[in-house]
């Protein structure tokens, strides 16, 4: 073979490796830091984006859920949002959102009944002028159909939550329901407030799942776990309503048996010492990432330094960042601003 025909093979490979099939994508989740609030997003292997929740209104966590999408995850657009319940700090920011980025699916557990004295009225009305009244109302049993990335394993986004009910009880079942699992734990006061109703689902990718019920409150959380564990064991938990001890029942928690979770607290808000020695006490569990230190606690029940996002109360909004490998059997969660990284394995 002379020399220019080597010369020419040898180009030809360069092309190749230069114009060859993209590599493969895995599965991010961003926790966006809301101060208190809820702002989880997440981007597919398909490149489509699922946000939860809104945050607070103002300029502030849109401009943050903004830069989470553009800068970092490199989306133009939100192709479903979830509103887990008409609270605040969950639903807030959706007028302010939808101004700096397109907002193309609505889903959310439909009105509230009556009185629905914690639901404010104006941001009610802003989702509706927002949604132009086109949102879906999700039920416990339902998915959201999502796009599939070739050759990766499947995505799929389950509802097990909605309402106040769970899946396999009609919509007028009791809050409290008498029922004993391993350990016992007394139910709480009947909880009227919207929380109660708190859009909960089950994210899966491949052998990864994460858990995320917004606000959920301690007996639906308990019907979510006895007589059956009905979102089963999950990779990650996002430490629900923030980590108030009015959530994170021990029944649900230890049946999640999550390898890692993630508190969406505030520096005053939440991460309460119960629900903090709940998920600390997991079995299995191997890391406790937040997005604040709460000031007002001790060491023994916060995150570790290096696993929290920001430790003082005026903060620079840090966020966590989880990346699901693309067979789904290894994921990393990094707070960038700290230079923290840590790997896990799946199952």
């Amino acid at each position: 073979m002379n020399r220019a025909l080597v010369a020419a093979c040898a180009s030809l490979v360069l092309v190749l490796q230069a114009g060859g099939s993209p590599a493969a994508r895995g599965l991010e989740v961003y926790w966006c830091d809301v101060e208190g609030g809820a702002a989880t997003l997440i981007v597919t292997p398909a490149g489509e984006s699922i946000l939860v929740d809104t945050g607070w209104a103002g300029e502030r966590d849109a401009q943050r859920i903004v830069h989470a999408a553009r800068d970092l995850a490199g989306i133009e657009a939100i192709d479903h949002l979830i509103t887990t319940h008409w609270h605040t700090d969950h639903i807030g920011g959706v007028a302010d959102l939808a101004k700096r980025l397109p907002i193309r699916r609505f889903y959310d557990h439909g009105p509230a009944p009556p009185p629905a004295t914690d639901v404010p009225a104006p941001l009610m009305e802003a989702y509706q002028r927002t949604s132009a009244g086109k949102s879906v109302v999700l039920r416990a049993g339902d998915e959201i159909r999502l796009r599939q990335a070739a050759g990766a394993p499947r995505v799929a986004l389950r509802v097990v939550a909605s309402g106040g009910t769970v899946v396999g009880e009609p919509a007028a079942a009791a809050q409290i329901r008498t029922c004993s699992f391993g350990e016992a734990h007394a139910a709480k006061p009947q909880d009227d407030s919207d929380n109660a109703r708190s859009v909960s689902f089950v994210l899966s990718f491949g052998d990864w799942s994460l858990f995320d019920a917004g606000d959920l409150t301690w007996n639906v959380e308990h019907k979510l776990a006895c007589p059956k564990n009905l979102p089963g064991p999950v990779t990650v938990y996002q430490v629900t309503h923030h980590g108030m001890d009015s959530s994170s029942n021990p029944v649900l928690v230890r049946a999640l048996a999550p390898r890692v979770a993630v508190m969406n607290n505030g520096a005053r808000k939440a991460g309460s010492p119960e629900a903090v020695r709940t998920v600390k006490g997991v079995p299995g569990l191997q890391a406790l990432f937040a997005l604040h230190r709460n000031i007002a606690t001790g060491a023994d029940v916060n995150a570790a330094p290096e696993l929290t996002a920001n430790d003082a109360e005026p903060c620079a909004g840090n966020l966590v960042k989880l990346a699901v490998a693309p067979d789904s059997k290894s994921f990393t969660v990094a707070i960038p601003a700290k230079g923290t990284t840590r790997s896990f394995s799946t199952r």
